[in-house]
């Protein structure tokens, strides 16, 4: 193994003790380039390097970890993408949420790999980088503004417009709103790391915001020609796989799944909406008079991102709900304003929320409240099809005032405190809501959601091959299905690049071009298999610091009570759920593929064959 890490690494990786005020710079070892790539499976190895087990994710111990990825500033497609991990105030396991814009690309050029940030600021203060170090900033006057101000004001400060890079937390992570994100602005695009409460995070560590200021790193590719032609021939193809996505960004797939019947309605009762409902709140819709441009992120010729006004209400130039949004702030509750829903999801945006959590916690408490679980004076909106009332639910959830204080803590803490009858509406898993892909209708999804590690996110198993028919709704091989598509997601967030380009471009599961792409840049001479390895061992990684920390086993590796007792009532999915002994049968089948114990353990001889075992406690 080379003693250095390849010219396309950085090599360094950033410390910075808010308690202390210090900062310090330890280099990235060779080894661990090759085991990790970057990204997620180097905030994983940080995350488990640094954070206690017994740590609760608001504790000054937690660490915040900023990473990019090998791919950063390369050729390959679409690698403006950042990753920042933590422990979840959600799950209270490991998390990585992904983010686009120009953030990333300005990290790369730092030369920083990774930023790790530890311990809490004694003020509220922003963290300010630039290829020599970082600086914390006192900042008092940055409280209670919102995201967007937020990066503004800072650019102001450091007197450098774009060219200072800057992703911030809003009212609601500084509230500690579990779910509170991060946004970050450029010029071209927002970026948002949405789920799992990194904002809450930073909120708890008196870090409003980061920001970067472009180095000089550029990086040394191994076979630039190789890596550049290879990115040439996927243009083509990832032009025509994602046509849906330039015209109508995400959006464009509320109305197709809503015509499979996997579109979750009223708090995921139902799994499809009328037609003519559904197409009110559509990427159609938004498209034809809503949209006024398209945007994308740095190094992507996809534009996916959409702006969208609202002239009625003064909404000027708001990022467009995607889908996952959509599903949860309009069919989730009962809501189809569209342009009541696009203030809402903006507004979220602005005070740092994320619009999944949030969305599918109203609808779950809309149920209770339906089904008497919630005194009648609770709230004035917590009717289903009470669209105006999003707009003031954001609000007192992000200040944490009346009915907004329970849901700023997400529904399986609203459950908690209220009922066991209340915990039978949840809609999710590990303490974390479930995206828009159903886990009663998409087999994929069901064992896949059960096992992942960061709860009921989209982003561990995928349900792209699932919806184009390349893997039938059947348990025959489903979890191995789940477990490769794990390691997929495990390794392109470590690239880091976007999973629409990958999927579209590169393909939907790990193959020859990965490996080629990898080895142009590095000078690895790695196989397939060996690069389907690093996905299965940053996955087991992920594990393994979730069975440390008590929450990963085979009795949490389970699904809400409606996926798995009530039957789609109606429309073209009816009667799909997924009934215990079917869970426990693909449980079976998926740890016996992994190699896990039967309690859903990594085993020592897994371990040691993912050349891991020393990070075992």
């Amino acid at each position: 193994m080379s003693e250095t890490v390849p010219g396309v690494y950085g090599g360094e990786i950033l410390h910075v003790d808010l308690s202390s005020d210090r900062t310090w710079i330890d280099p990235l070892e060779p080894e661990d380039a090759r085991r990790f790539l970057g990204g997620n499976g180097l905030a994983a190895k940080l995350i488990h390097e640094h954070v206690p087990t017994d740590a609760d994710a608001f504790d000054p111990e937690n660490t915040a970890v900023f990473a990019v990825g090998p791919m950063n500033l390369t050729p390959f497609q679409s690698t403006s993408r950042g990753v920042v991990g933590f422990i979840s105030p959600m799950t209270n396991g490991f998390f990585d949420s992904t983010f686009g814009g120009t953030f990333p690309r300005a990290q790369k050029s730092t030369g920083f790999d990774a930023i790790a940030i530890h311990g809490t600021a004694p003020e509220l203060s922003y963290l300010a980088i630039d290829e020599h170090g970082a600086e914390i900033v006192e900042a008092p006057d940055l409280a209670g503004l919102e995201t967007y101000e937020t990066c503004s004001e800072i650019r102001d400060l450091e007197g450098n417009g774009f060219d200072t890079h800057v992703i911030a937390a809003g009212p609601a992570g500084e509230n500690q709103v579990r779910y509170a994100c991060l946004l970050h602005e450029s010029e071209i695009r927002e970026g948002v790391a949405g789920r799992g409460g990194s904002g809450a995070v930073l909120g708890s560590k008196n870090l409003k915001a980061v920001a970067i200021r472009e180095g000089e790193f550029e990086p040394e590719i191994a076979d630039s020609d190789g890596l550049q032609s290879l990115a040439i021939d996927r243009m083509k193809p990832l032009m025509e796989e994602t046509e849906m996505l330039q015209e109508y960004g995400t959006s464009g797939l509320v109305n197709p799944v809503n015509e499979m019947g996997k579109l979750g309605r009223r708090n995921n009762q139902f799994e499809h909406t009328e037609p003519e409902r559904a197409d009110e709140v559509s990427g159609e819709t938004l498209n034809a008079e809503y949209v006024t441009e398209d945007t994308t992120c740095a190094n992507c010729a996809v534009q996916c991102g959409k702006h969208v006004s609202v002239e009625s209400l003064g909404i000027t130039d708001a990022k467009i709900p995607e889908f996952e949004s959509l599903f949860a702030t309009t069919t989730m509750v009962e809501a189809y304003d569209i342009k009541r829903v696009i203030q809402a999801n903006d507004l979220c945006d602005r005070l740092g929320m994320d619009t999944i959590s949030w969305g599918v916690t109203v609808a779950f408490a809309r149920e209770c409240y339906d089904r008497g679980l919630l005194p009648e004076d609770s709230s004035d909106h917590l009717e289903f099809g009470d669209t105006d009332g999003l707009v003031e639910l954001a609000r007192e959830t992000s200040s944490r005032e009346g009915i907004g204080d329970l849901l700023a803590d997400g529904s399986f803490r609203m459950a908690g405190g209220l009922s066991e009858e209340a915990e039978r509406h949840l809609h999710g898993s590990k303490g974390l809501e479930f995206a828009a892909h159903s886990p009663r209708g998409l087999k994929g999804m069901s064992v896949g959601y059960a096992t992942s590690t960061r709860g009921g996110s989209h982003h561990d198993t995928r349900p792209t091959r699932q919806y184009g028919g390349e893997h039938a709704e059947t348990t025959e091989g489903t979890a191995e299905f789940a477990a490769r598509s794990q390691h997929y997601t495990a390794l392109g967030d470590s690239l880091t690049q976007c999973r629409f380009v990958s999927e579209g471009g590169w393909g939907k599961r790990i193959n020859d071009r990965y490996r080629d792409a990898i080895n142009y840049a590095t000078g690895w001479e790695l196989t397939t298999d060996e690069v389907e390895a690093i996905g299965e061992r940053i996955y087991n990684l992920e594990r393994l610091i979730n069975v440390e920390r008590g929450i990963a086993s085979k009795e949490t590796d389970t699904l809400s009570h409606r996926v798995m007792t009530e039957p789609i009532p109606e429309g073209p999915s009816e009667g799909m759920y997924c009934p215990p002994a079917e869970l426990d049968a693909m449980l079976t089948e998926y740890y016996a593929f992994r190699q896990w114990d039967d309690e859903g353990k990594p085993t020592d001889a897994v371990l040691e064959r993912l050349d891991i075992a020393e990070l075992a406690g």
